[in-house]
C-alpha cells in the first residue's frame, strides 16, 4: 500500500525581544497584554506573520497553547494563533535559541570567534561548548534562505549580480562553491561536488527559484562572471535576457600567462600598460566600447612590435575570445567590473571550511552550514577600524536590521515566521 505524502510544515517560530526575562514571566500570566506586546514587537520591525495562504493578516492573534521546555528548567513558550486563517505561531523569547540548550550570550562569542578566524575548536573552548554543537547552530541558522532574510532586511532583488565559483576540498575531494554576491552581501552560497555546467545550472537555479517566490516578475539585467564555461552556461541558461560580463580584474591578471617565455619583469611592464588602456575606457563617459576596441588593437600591435610576433598573435586571439564581456562591462554603467568583493568573501568562506576539518564530510549538511556562515558574514558589523566600522553588509547595502544587537537580529531574521511586509508601517 502507498503512502500518502506528508504535508510540508512550514516554520512558524517567531523570536520576540522582551528586553529582559522577567518582563516575560510576568507576562505569562495575562494573555492579553502578552497578544499586545507581540503585536507592539511587530509593529516596531515592520514585519509580517507567515499567515496561510490566501489570509493577509486581517484577523486577528490570539494565544493558543503552551508547553514546557525540560532542558531549560520547564520554561513556558507560549503559540498564538490568527483567528482567520488558523495558522499557529510559536512565540521564543530573545533570551532562548530554538532547539537549543545554549544561550545566546554563549552562543554570540561562540558565532563572534569563528567569524573573526578561529577554528571550531578554539571557539568550542573560548564558549565551553562542544565543537559540534557549535557546528549545529551555524547549521540551525542556515535553515532560511539567503534571499529570504536579506529581502526581510529591505533589501531589493538583485538586478546585476556577481557569480563565480570558489573551489575548495571535502576532505581529500575537491567541491565548488557557486556564489552570487551584489554589494557586500551574499545572495547565494552552493555546494556541489561537479564543476558541469548542469550542476552549477542546478545550484544557481535555487537562487532563482527562491527569488521568484519572493518576487514572479523578477528578472537579471546583467551578470558579471569570470569567463569560467560552466558558470557562463548556467547563467545563460537560468537568465537568457541578461547581458554577461567578464571580469577585469581576472583579465589583468591572466595576460601575464599569455605572454610565454618573457622576463617578469617585461610581462609586469605590458600587465601595466594594459591595466591603463581598461582604466582610461571605463574613465570615459561615452563611446567606451568603441575605445576600447581602438586600445585593444593598438595594444596588440605593441606586443607584437616590442616583444614579438607570436605573442602579439596570441594576445590577438585572446582579445577575441573575451572581448564581448569586456564590452558588456563598459556597455552599461550599472554593471559590475570588477569581482573583487567576491574574491574576498570567497576567501573568508573557505577558512571556515578548512576549520571545520573533521566536520566537513561528504554526508554532512554542508548548504546549510555555508548559508549560516553566509549569514554570519552579511550581519555581523565591521571590526571597529575597518571602512564601514560598526555595519553590517546589509547595513552598508542600505538595507535595515531589526535591532542594533546583531545577535538577536540573527534569532530575528532567521526566524521561519515572519515574511517582509509590503510597506513599512508608519509610527
Amino acid at each position: 500500500m502507498g503512502h500518502a505524502a506528508k504535508p510540508t510544515r512550514h516554520n512558524r517560530t517567531i523570536t520576540v525581544d522582551f528586553h529582559d526575562e522577567a518582563t516575560y514571566f510576568r507576562l505569562l500570566g495575562d494573555g492579553k497584554v502578552f497578544v499586545e506586546l507581540v503585536l507592539a514587537f511587530l509593529l516596531t520591525l515592520g514585519f509580517q506573520l507567515l499567515h496561510k495562504a490566501p489570509c493577509h493578516g486581517g484577523g486577528c492573534l490570539t494565544r493558543h497553547s503552551h508547553y514546557a521546555r525540560v532542558r531549560l528548567g520547564g520554561l513556558t513558550i507560549w503559540r498564538i494563533q490568527c483567528t482567520t486563517c488558523k495558522a499557529v505561531f510559536t512565540v521564543l523569547p530573545h533570551f532562548v535559541l530554538r532547539y537549543r540548550t545554549m544561550r545566546p550570550d554563549v552562543a554570540r562569542d561562540a558565532l563572534l570567534a569563528t567569524h573573526g578566524g578561529l577554528s571550531l575548536e578554539w571557539c568550542a573552548v573560548i564558549g565551553n561548548i562542544a565543537p559540534m554543537a557549535l557546528y549545529r547552530l551555524v547549521c540551525a541558522l542556515g535553515q532560511q534562505s539567503l534571499v529570504a532574510v536579506l529581502t526581510r532586511c529591505g533589501l531589493p532583488l538583485p538586478l546585476y549580480l556577481l557569480a563565480d565559483e570558489k573551489h575548495s576540498r571535502c576532505l581529500t575531494e575537491r567541491v565548488y562553491l557557486p556564489t552570487i554576491v551584489r554589494g557586500r552581501v551574499i545572495w547565494h552560497l552552493g555546494y556541489s561536488a561537479s564543476k558541469s555546467a548542469a550542476a552549477f545550472t542546478a545550484s544557481y537555479g535555487e537562487f532563482q527559484r527562491v527569488a521568484h517566490q519572493e518576487d514572479p516578475s523578477y528578472q537579471v539585467k546583467g551578470a558579471l562572471t569570470d569567463g569560467f564555461d560552466s558558470t557562463t552556461s548556467s547563467m545563460r541558461t537560468l537568465f537568457p535576457g541578461a547581458r554577461l560580463g567578464n571580469c577585469l580584474r581576472h583579465a589583468l591578471n591572466k595576460l601575464p600567462d599569455k605572454l610565454i617565455g618573457l622576463a617578469a619583469p617585461v610581462r609586469q611592464g605590458l600587465r601595466a600598460k594594459f591595466h591603463t588602456v581598461l582604466h582610461r575606457c571605463r574613465q570615459r563617459t561615452s563611446l567606451r566600447v568603441v575605445a576600447l576596441g581602438q586600445r585593444l588593437r593598438r595594444f596588440a600591435d605593441h606586443i607584437s612590435h616590442t616583444v614579438g610576433e607570436d605573442h602579439g598573435k596570441r594576445v590577438r586571439n585572446w582579445f577575441r575570445d573575451k572581448k564581448v564581456g569586456w564590452y558588456a562591462v563598459l556597455e552599461d554603467p550599472q554593471m559590475p567590473a570588477m569581482s573583487t568583493v567576491l574574491d574576498q568573501a570567497h576567501n573568508a568562506i573557505d577558512r571556515k571550511l578548512f576549520m571545520m576539518k573533521g566536520f566537513h564530510h561528504p554526508g554532512g549538511s554542508q548548504t546549510v552550514f555555508l548559508t549560516g556562515l553566509a549569514h554570519l558574514y552579511n550581519l555581523i558589523p565591521y571590526q571597529r577600524r575597518a571602512l564601514h566600522a560598526g555595519l553590517c553588509g546589509v547595513e552598508v547595502e542600505g538595507g535595515r536590521v531589526p535591532t542594533s544587537d546583531w545577535m538577536l537580529n540573527l534569532q530575528i531574521l532567521t526566524s521561519g515566521g515572519y515574511q517582509c511586509a509590503a510597506e513599512t508601517p508608519h509610527h
